[in-house]
């Protein structure tokens, strides 16, 4: 690293967007760049998205960075990699895509989850990742594809993820990181694959598709002639994998700083709950529920709940509300509803609504795992009004966060918040009564790009360790904590246990109108090849992560 290499590219290829951001080693967010990401979903569950299209689109958030900051390619010490988690991103010889990637958004392995989770080895495979079966992730998909689209596995080489495969263009280099490999096929204690787990989920005869793994704190290796080419950059600058973006995103928004039970939540179009432990010190709940994912210090995980769902629900109510007066005749769109969500929450009275926040097609996944969950309102009376429905909605998110936090076997002492929706004091007050924590809100911009340029800072010897990174880039960032209402935490105290069973009751209800769960999903072949993707217009099925 020579002194005029003075900044660091963190690139956080999400659901909606790929950023790529640019930060000198201190820390501090120089400037950043984006295009918009796309995928395709079906009425058969699938949501698929083209490799080769998101190559293309993060290679061209790269050159757009270059476009703002002069000589960046001289000046960048290190590039590093995060994305979107879970997903099956198949390649094969060549190293060119097998199909269209199968995203976390995928609900066609919805059966497979089910027969798997009925398993005899699932606890043990539990025990091992600290994961609970859904459609998202990886195994799961495969497991689907071997028993009803095996001509898919068949022509892999290699099963990726998103990083992986941005970090395969980037490099040449087929690899996954501890995060992603240990939840998914491996242990959460030995960062490492776990044959076990691989049985469990019955593809040991697909064990050769599984990548190297490789920690992007401790190793990097160089961008090729070819990526250099086309994003802009020079060859051999070193890339570093990052772990998967919801660690990324707690990292760079300060889930782990030494506090012992500081919790971190990002509260953006899905919730993700997290709390960082010594690894020894992980709770695995009787349901099997959750992820425990590695974060990039030694010895320290974090044990998390994710929503399918948190502000899409509030995405909902708004597009809801803009339906209705766009009748009226002057077209309104939901966007510009967002400032007035604030004043409809004054005009409301707290606990009068539960509120269960499941609106994802896919169901839920934290803190339990069922594919048909759907959401609802429980209360309603003749009285309530559209400002009462948004409360309820808003506090449905916090009983969530609430739920998730209780399956994880620790209350936080604290919460720190991400996400666009940490911007809205109503709803951290929400959040901050809800849990009975004061909560921080990061001021990081780019927190999953912050977290993926942090392992690579420790990677080149900008720092001796991540904690020393921490020290530097996080903490500062934090704001003054915001004490939680005592009036307004009885009043979630008394409803949570509602709430508890009120969606434990709801089981048959889901059931019944779900009707026949494999109808949809059993698929012969894999609809979403890349050809046929390649043939319509994307852009109509981009949507928020």
């Amino acid at each position: 690293m020579s002194q005029q290499q003075d900044i660091i590219i963190g690139i956080d290829a999400g659901t909606s967007v790929i950023k790529a951001v640019a930060f000198d080693l201190a820390g501090c967010q120089l400037e950043s760049a984006s295009v918009l990401n796309h995928y395709l979903t079906g009425a058969d569950g699938s949501a698929c998205q083209s490799l080769g299209r998101t190559w293309d689109d993060c290679a061209a958030a790269l050159r757009g960075l270059g476009e703002k900051v002069d000589g960046l390619a001289r000046r960048t010490a290190a590039v590093a990699v995060t994305a979107q988690g879970d997903g099956t991103w198949l390649v094969g010889q060549g190293n060119t895509p097998v199909s269209n990637a199968w995203l976390w958004l995928d609900a066609r392995a919805a059966p497979t989850v089910q027969d798997l989770a009925a398993g005899e080895l699932n606890r043990a495979r539990f025990e091992a990742t600290g994961t609970g079966l859904n459609t998202c992730q990886q195994g799961t998909q495969m497991a689907h594809m071997d028993r009803y689209a095996p001509h898919l596995l068949d022509q892999a080489e290699v099963a990726l993820h998103c990083k992986d495969w941005l970090y395969l263009c980037l490099t040449g280099q087929r690899a996954t990181d501890p995060s992603e490999c240990s939840f998914t096929f491996g242990n959460f204690r030995t960062r490492d694959y776990d044959d076990l787990v691989i049985e469990a989920l019955g593809l040991t005869h697909r064990r050769h598709l599984l990548p190297p793994v490789v920690d992007g704190s401790q190793v990097t290796h160089s961008l090729t002639a070819d990526a250099a080419a086309q994003t802009g950059l020079l060859a051999g600058t070193p890339v570093s994998l990052g772990y998967v973006d919801m660690v990324m995103t707690a990292l760079g928004a300060g889930v782990h700083t030494g506090d012992a039970g500081a919790a971190c939540s990002t509260v953006g179009s899905t919730g993700v709950h997290m709390l960082a432990k010594p690894s020894d010190q992980v709770h695995l709940n009787a349901e099997g529920t959750g992820y425990v994912i590695a974060l990039p210090v030694p010895g320290i995980v974090t044990q998390v709940q994710t929503n399918m769902a948190a502000t899409l629900n509030i995405d909902w109510a708004l597009r809801l509300a803009a339906d209705l007066m766009s009748a009226t005749g002057r077209e309104v769109q939901y966007s510009e509803l967002v400032q007035h969500i604030e004043g409809w929450l004054s005009q409301s009275k707290p606990g009068q609504i539960l509120y269960h926040p499941y609106i994802s097609e896919a169901g839920e996944r934290g803190p339990f795992v069922n594919a048909n969950a759907r959401a609802g309102f429980v209360g309603l009376t003749a009285h309530h009004r559209f400002a009462d429905l948004l409360r309820g909605v808003v506090e449905g998110l916090g009983m969530a966060a609430r739920d998730c936090y209780a399956a994880m076997g620790d209350a936080p002492t604290e919460l720190r918040l991400t996400g666009g929706a940490a911007r809205s004091a109503a709803l951290r007050g929400v959040l901050a009564a809800s849990v009975k924590a004061p909560v921080r809100v990061s001021q990081r911009d780019e927190a999953g790009a912050a977290g993926c340029a942090m392992m690579a800072a420790v990677a080149i010897g900008a720092y001796d360790t991540m904690d020393d990174c921490i020290a530097e880039w996080v903490t500062p960032l934090l704001g003054a904590p915001e004490a939680p209402d005592a009036d307004l935490s009885a009043i979630y105290d008394r409803n949570y246990p509602a709430y508890v069973a009120t969606r434990q009751a709801m089981v048959p209800v889901w059931d019944t109108l779900a009707g026949d769960p494999r109808a949809p999903w059993v698929q012969a072949t894999d609809p979403h090849d890349e050809h046929t993707d390649m043939t319509l217009d994307a852009t109509l099925a981009s949507q928020r992560s």
